[in-house]
């Protein structure tokens, strides 16, 4: 057992004060709940198998770490993480009392060292804050792991690692399919924290009508990586694969749709950072954000094709900065996007999307590679010139 020290007294405060609220609404309300009582210290975990991993959500102050590859044979899937375990709802994510990540979430550290968890699955369209995790706190850290061959569906806040990070998520990867509603992304739903060196590739699908869902707020974001970034830094990331939505909206309701490649909804920061996803939706759609809320961009470029109806651009969908000067030293592949405008960024044909000078130029930190498999860690972007589109140094 660990002792709680004063980051983790502050939590037991802040979640005392919220169960006593709680206690206060319910009774006015007539209800007769039980007291929940705060979580005791926590343990550090060395995770083996699922029922370790099952333990977490007993944990959530510990420091955790992976020991080994989790999957189909790993014991504890067919319990916990299968598609039977839990009446067919599968994996029961870590951090999802509600509202919205009150009490519950990692406030520790989760490190996959280098490990993966495959063949996740979750069925539970219904329920907000869906993923691995469902909740992550300001004081929460995951890192170094990889999420691969999963399947997650949930109603609003559904992440492949993460529903809500206000914590950091660093050197992670999603690789798998996620479906929705409202707030759906590869990697993280919603976002409040920094997520650096990461990846998502696979399908990412939402559907529902803006407008009825009262209790969604902060924009209804669907992006590869990121469904809405808010006040936080993406940097360093990408996603490759499906980006759809098919959400429609009642009239008012449509500036806060976005459907974006890389980032759906963009109150923050995204830089150095690319999309290759083919992105498909309705209004707010662009190959890398499909809105971008008073948010910056830089160094950052989408080369996926990009199919919408209104709001839509190669690069991103819809810019809501005053000054209009939102992205800079960004930019999308006119041909392959088959968008010729963006409202932001600078569109390029495919040849200067390949070609080192265009990014050079726009004072990007590059460096041209012999081969695809060549690596330069000494720049954040390499590139073969005239043959590959820039990638991060750090790839696989």
């Amino acid at each position: 057992m660990v002792i709680l020290d004063s980051r983790r007294r502050h939590y037991a405060a802040r979640l005392s004060i919220f169960l006593i609220t709680v206690a206060l609404i319910a009774g006015m309300a007539g209800c007769t709940g039980a007291y929940i009582p705060p979580p005791p210290p926590s343990q550090n975990l060395e995770i083996r198998d699922w029922y370790d991993l099952d333990e977490v959500r007993n944990n959530v102050c510990g420091n955790h770490t992976l020991m080994n590859d989790l999957d189909s044979t790993t014991p504890g899937y067919e319990d916990l993480a299968s598609p039977t375990a839990n009446q067919g709802k599968g994996w029961e994510p870590i951090g999802t009392f509600i509202p919205m990540c009150a009490f519950g979430g990692l406030i520790g550290t989760f490190d996959g060292q280098g490990y993966e968890i495959r063949g996740l699955y979750i069925n539970r369209p219904d329920e907000y804050l869906v993923g691995l995790f469902g909740c992550v706190y300001e004081e929460g850290v995951i890192k170094d792991i990889g999420v691969v061959n999963f399947t997650v569906t949930g109603d609003s806040y559904v992440g492949g690692i993460v529903g809500r990070n206000m914590g950091t998520v660093s050197n992670s990867s999603a690789i798998g399919s996620v479906s929705g509603n409202f707030k759906v992304g590869g990697l993280v739903a919603y976002n409040q924290g920094p997520v650096s060196n990461c990846y998502a590739t696979g399908n990412v699908v939402a559907g529902g009508v803006v407008g009825n869902v009262s209790a969604v707020m902060g924009g209804f974001g669907v992006g590869g990586l990121v469904g809405v970034n808010e006040e936080a830094t993406v940097s360093c990331c990408y996603f490759t694969g499906n980006v759809t939505s098919y959400v429609s909206c009642v009239d008012g309701w449509k500036f806060l749709v976005g459907v974006g490649g890389l980032v759906g909804v963009n109150y923050g920061t995204v830089n150095d950072s690319y999309s290759n996803a083919n992105v498909t939706g309705e209004d707010g759609v662009g190959g890398l954000v499909g809105r971008n809320l008073d948010g910056t961009m830089s160094n950052s470029y989408s080369a996926g094709s990009v199919i919408g109806k209104t709001d839509v651009g190669g690069l991103v969908g819809w810019d809501g900065t005053p000054e209009k000067d939102a992205m800079t030293d960004s930019f999308w592949d006119i041909e392959t996007s088959g968008q010729a405008t963006s409202d932001g960024g600078t569109g390029k044909t495919t040849a200067e999307m390949q070609d080192i000078a265009t990014f050079s130029g726009a004072g990007w930190d590059i460096v041209a590679v012999s081969g695809p498999g060549e690596r330069n860690p000494a720049y954040i972007w390499n590139i073969v010139d005239d043959e590959t589109y820039p990638f991060l140094s750090w790839e696989p």
